[in-house]
């Protein structure tokens, strides 16, 4: 083999070995390539892992300080939300009012205490005597049912020879039955202090020797229903035209089954309302008030309520503070806490001062969330998951709190305006009180009841009226609502 062969030889090995190496490399670079991508993949994973892990521990960690958890689930660990640093000296305060008993002037009985007869044989004589002091017991006297008969009579006239009855007076429909009073009672219980109708039957047995029925208790509920429906209209308007109203709902059970119990509070009308829907089909239905409210609303962000455009937004402080803490704990959040400082430190600042440093104090505001902004991760989309982008706990308050500007610094600088939705939550807590004794109501229709003799009662407590007496009231035909409306 000549030099010439060789030489064309060696250039073919040397070609196949670029061949070789070329399709080596070509096999790394898409090896490369797959492992990229595999990476990235890993990335999101493990980026979406790490956020449904601390998705985890805050629900782990959730308490009444840092979600919406009823202080009532932590028992004995529960704390106020604004707890009082302690002054000066406990007990009752210079200038409290207390309710201790005070003597009065005539009283039911009078009891005299005479001294008996002295160590030396001496009888005391009526002249002798010498009043010194006076003492009063107050007691509840022997419970009874008074019972009232009506005697109803005929006469025939001499005269044409007909047959006149007397007119039985109104209400008086059976040869026995219970009368408003009792009726009035039976309903309290029930509604307002939350007694099983099997509860009311024993109570009554106990304090008055006659087991009512349960169903008595049922149709007078029903007939107090039917009959305040005039005072319910009154307290839907009084609401409507208040300058600041609440709302809030929360769910009970009927008839085993989610439904949502929604008011529209002030400081003197209570309105409640029963619906199968939380939303906006709730909110929008007859049986609501929003769309006749033109004033501020408060409520707890809820999205279906800034719907309604015709009236001024305010955000609950509290709700706000409490997303922060749980923030907060996950230890991520730096800008969580200084706006929770922020928010404090606004609330507890005279009102005054705050008018005057409106510019500044909105420009803190700001700041803090631009900072927020840089901090929080991003919304990412979730490995193999379709729909919105995934994002944190911190990311979505923070864009909440960006785009409700001006609902989150509404109690700053609008005097009625509080800074917390506490008047609503307290509406509609004794409604929880409720199901956790009696479980769920078994009727749509019972659910109904209970909100409307639960408003007027609220209503009436909050007007400082006797509500056993307005209730009597009602049974008879009239109260302190339907009177205002006439």
């Amino acid at each position: 083999m000549d030099i010439k062969d060789r030489i064309i030889q060696d250039l073919i090995k040397r070609v196949e070995a670029l061949t070789r190496r070329v399709s080596q490399l070509e096999a790394f670079e898409h090896e490369n390539k797959r492992m990229r991508k595999e990476i990235r993949h890993l990335r999101a994973e493990n980026q979406q892992l790490k956020v449904e892990n601390a998705e985890l521990k805050q629900r782990l960690n959730k308490n009444s300080s840092n979600s919406s958890m009823p202080p009532s689930s932590e028992g004995y660990k529960k704390q106020p939300a604004f707890p009082k640093k302690a002054k000066g000296i406990k007990g009752g305060q210079r200038g409290h009012k207390g309710n201790t008993l005070h003597q009065i002037d005539k009283p039911d009985e009078v009891v005299t205490c005479m001294p008996g007869q002295c160590t030396c044989g001496h009888v005391f004589s009526e002249e002798e005597m010498i009043y010194t002091e006076k003492r009063q017991v107050f007691d509840l006297p022997v419970p009874r049912l008074k019972v009232t008969e009506y005697r109803i009579h005929k006469a025939k006239c001499p005269i044409c020879g007909s047959i006149n009855f007397a007119k039985v007076p109104e209400g008086v429909n059976a040869p026995v039955q219970y009368g408003p009073r009792a009726k009035a009672e039976a309903v309290l219980m029930n509604v307002h202090y939350k007694l099983p109708f099997k509860k009311i039957q024993l109570l009554f047995n106990d304090l008055f020797g006659y087991p009512i029925n349960e169903s008595t208790v049922y149709a007078a509920s029903k007939d107090c229903y039917e009959k305040l429906q005039r005072a319910e209209e009154t307290i839907k308007s009084s609401v409507a035209t208040s300058k600041v109203v609440h709302a809030d709902e929360t769910g009970i059970r009927v008839k085993g089954k989610l439904h949502w119990l929604h008011t529209a509070t002030t400081q003197l009308y209570t309105y409640l309302f029963v619906h199968e829907n939380r939303g906006a089909k709730a909110l929008e239905s007859e049986k609501s008030i929003l769309n006749n409210i033109n004033t501020w609303i408060v409520h707890d962000c809820w999205g279906s309520y800034f719907k309604f455009t015709q009236m001024h937004h305010a955000i609950c402080g509290a709700h706000i503070l409490r997303e922060l803490e749980g923030i907060l704990q996950t230890g991520k959040s730096k800008w969580a806490g200084t706006f929770k400082t922020f928010l404090l430190n606004l609330y507890r600042t005279p009102f005054e001062e705050r008018v005057k440093r409106r510019p500044l104090i909105e420009a803190r505001y700001d700041r803090i969330l631009k900072i927020g902004n840089l901090s929080e991760p991003l919304p990412m989309k979730t490995v193999g998951k379709r729909g919105r982008y995934k994002r944190t706990k911190g990311r979505n308050l923070l864009e909440r709190l960006i785009k409700e500007k001006e609902s989150m610094l509404a109690f700053a600088f609008n005097k009625d305006v509080p800074f917390t939705n506490n008047l609503a939550e307290r509406d509609i807590r004794p409604a929880k009180v409720k199901l956790k004794i009696s479980n769920c109501f078994r009727t749509f229709t019972g659910a109904e009841i209970y909100a409307r003799i639960e408003g007027f009662i609220s209503t009436a407590r909050k007007q400082n009226k006797n509500v056993l007496s307005e209730l009597f009231n009602t049974f008879e035909g009239s109260n302190f609502l339907a009177e205002n409306s006439c």
